[in-house]
């Protein structure tokens, strides 16, 4: 039987970015922090890890946000970028306040460029980010490429063949699926996360991607619903789905 783990009040609501040690002391104190519906006088008290702690705990009249080891899906716009330090905007920017406090902290899966927009994935669990991202579990990612110059017909060869060799690198790309969807339009499907890789294949063939779009990673498609700069939490299947695509 899994042990289910469990965590003092005070330090769980702290790591979740609500406030201080202390604060949350004085919040309990206060009566504004409730247990299926009753306050809990002591923040020094254990509490079961379960999921529906996320709907039986109340802090200041809100629901809990989502207990540690959570993944999220993010529509990254373009001229965002995935990091913490450069300047201009930010994809932890589209994050709610309080969990850019949090710790673990939730960290990009992987990134994408300023200037590709699309299916970006987030998570506090180590562990998952590792799994998604490791060479060895061959996660697809799906990409629509808009290009500056037509099609010559050799790419879906030479991107399947597993013998190119990108610019500086020593070790040639795995193999790669190309379907030609226009002229100058086609989705790329990798199975690795080299630096800038869909863009530098493209360059290999004498061409120059003007936009590009990830459309999905695994079997998790970006909804046609979910607009720009907008972020969705990753149910189990979703995540179970990132490892199904063959």
């Amino acid at each position: 039987m899994t042990k289910i783990p469990t965590s003092r009040l005070d330090k769980l609501l702290a790591n979740m970015g609500y406030a201080s040690r202390r604060e949350i002391q004085l919040l309990a104190k206060n009566g504004r922090i409730l247990l299926d519906g009753a306050p809990v006088p002591r923040a020094d008290e254990r509490l079961a890890l379960t999921p529906d702690l996320e709907t039986r705990l109340v802090v200041d009249r809100e629901a809990l946000d989502p207990l540690p080891g959570f993944a999220l899906m993010v529509n990254k716009p373009l001229g965002v970028t995935c990091s913490h330090k450069e300047a201009g905007p930010l994809v932890y920017d589209l994050l709610p306040p309080r969990w850019r406090r949090r710790d673990p902290a939730i960290s990009t899966v992987g990134r994408l460029d300023k200037e590709t927009s699309g299916l970006l994935l987030m998570t506090d669990d180590g562990a998952l980010l590792h799994r998604i991202i490791s060479p060895s579990r061959h996660v697809p990612k799906r990409y629509r490429a808009h290009l500056a110059r037509p099609l010559n017909g050799t790419e879906a060869a030479l991107f399947a063949s597993g013998t190119l060799m990108l610019d500086g690198e020593d070790k040639p790309l795995a193999p790669a699926e190309l379907e030609v969807v226009g002229e100058r339009e086609a989705i790329l499907q990798v199975h690795e996360g080299r630096y800038h890789q869909v863009r530098r294949m493209f360059a290999a063939t004498g061409n120059h991607v003007e936009a590009l779009h990830r459309e999905s990673v695994g079997a998790v498609s970006l909804p046609a619903d979910l607009a720009p700069g907008a972020i969705r939490r990753l149910t189990e299947s979703d995540i179970a789905a990132i490892f199904a695509a063959p």
